[in-house]
């Protein structure tokens, strides 16, 4: 049963999530509704049959769903302004907001409201999101139905809550990542011959590639890289100079920098 969804928070991630669930087809356009103080910005989803509005609380009312999806400063005054129209018996508050825990949320309602936590990136917008998600006191009617929507736009996977900000650098921050990566990889394209949209092309394939290998076989990353490194081989030669270079390590002091950030703001 589709239920009505509002989204409080037009921004970059909040109108992602409301694309990829038009897209998908798992939401009606006029089964959603996303608020922002400048609608002028929400006219394209405007035109699509999404409802828009600057007022939070018409758009609580409306909705069965509320997908929080403000900066992590806005929470307690927004929440604050809606505890009062809040019905635990009719609605679920799904928070994306990075760094605010369940029982923050809980305590800026005032009340017991079913509360789940999902980390999405923007690949939402495109359905090839990695969401990790957390609930508390939630029906598994309304887990099931979460799960399923989440599942429409990428890849759902259920985490212990403590492990939600690791979760926020490795998925959501790892699009920036990953992103960076593919353009080194055009520009050494560049550097040996490419012309700019070949190379991208190649560097973004190519990556897209090697992921699927992963989430379709099963496989460990050196399983795939030993079937590609043969003895006294180009690729062999490039991996130990990238490692000389300290690769791997700069990628993993780039995530626990990112995640000690999260954890000391």
């Amino acid at each position: 049963m589709s239920k009505k969804i509002a989204i409080i928070g037009g921004g970059n991630l909040g109108t992602a999530i409301a694309e990829g669930l038009i897209n998908s087809g798992f939401s009606k356009p006029e089964h959603i509704l996303i608020t922002k103080r400048n609608v002028k910005t929400l006219q394209p989803l405007q035109q699509k049959g999404v409802f828009i509005s600057d007022d939070n609380a018409e758009a609580v009312r409306f909705a069965d769903l509320i997908i929080l999806a403000v900066k992590p400063f806005q929470v307690d005054d927004v929440v604050g302004k809606l505890k009062d129209i809040l019905d635990p018996a009719k609605h679920v508050l799904i928070s994306v907001v990075t760094g605010i825990t369940i029982q923050h949320l809980l305590k800026a309602a005032g009340k017991k409201v079913p509360v789940i936590r999902a980390m999405p990136n923007t690949a939402i917008a495109i359905q090839e999101s990695m969401t990790c998600m957390a609930a508390h006191e939630v029906s598994s009617e309304l887990v099931n139905y979460t799960e399923d929507l989440f599942n429409q736009l990428g890849r759902v996977v259920w985490i212990d809550e403590k492990l939600m900000d690791a979760a926020t650098v490795l998925g959501a921050c790892g699009t920036a990542y990953a992103m960076r990566y593919i353009r080194a990889n055009i520009q050494g394209g560049i550097e040996i011959g490419f012309d700019a949209a070949t190379a991208t092309l190649i560097a973004a394939q190519t990556v897209k590639g090697a992921a699927e290998l992963l989430l379709k076989k099963g496989s460990h990353p050196e399983q795939e890289i030993d079937k590609v490194t043969t003895p006294k081989g180009c690729t062999i030669a490039g991996l130990n100079e990238m490692e000389h270079q300290g690769f791997s390590s700069s990628l993993i002091k780039g995530i626990v920098a990112s995640y000690d950030k999260i954890a000391k703001d």
